[in-house]
């Protein structure tokens, strides 16, 4: 077990959205998923992740989720417009949708990359979505 604790971080105004909620899923992925390791998760905007995106893997354009590994457990950038759009699409919250892309950062800082793996991180996303109460996942939109 880490002595760290995860940290979730808001660097956009978030209306709609429980933080309280968002910072206890925090905790439940770092114990259940991530077996006790700390990592970190900034919520911010579109903006943000499309320079994210465009520095750290060379692709021009804003996505809604950005995953980077480190030697402890790592970090994710979300964005909050993304979630905002992609929950409407899909007719949930604007939490449910954090947790989602929380889930699915999570499990690339586990390693898990489901453009190479065979399926292996649409199965773990599945398992998980369903042991923590989430709608479809993001492999699982795609895939669908």
């Amino acid at each position: 077990m880490s002595s760290q604790q995860s940290t979730l971080l808001f660097q956009v105004a978030t209306p709609g959205v429980s933080r309280h909620d968002l910072r206890a899923f925090l905790k439940r992925l770092e114990t259940e998923v991530a077996g006790g390791r700390a990592f970190c998760c900034l919520i911010t905007g579109d903006a943000e992740l499309h320079r994210l995106n465009r520095e750290f893997r060379k692709r021009d354009y804003p996505t809604d989720v950005l995953s980077f590994p480190s030697d402890q457990l790592g970090e994710i950038a979300i964005s909050y417009h993304a979630a905002r759009r992609q929950s409407a699409e899909f007719g949930h919250a604007a939490n449910q949708e954090l947790k989602i892309l929380m889930l699915h950062g999570l499990l690339h800082l586990l390693g898990m990359d489901h453009e190479t793996d065979r399926g292996q991180m649409l199965a773990a996303e599945r398992k998980w979505r369903a042991r923590l109460g989430l709608p479809l996942g993001l492999i699982e939109r795609v895939s669908a």
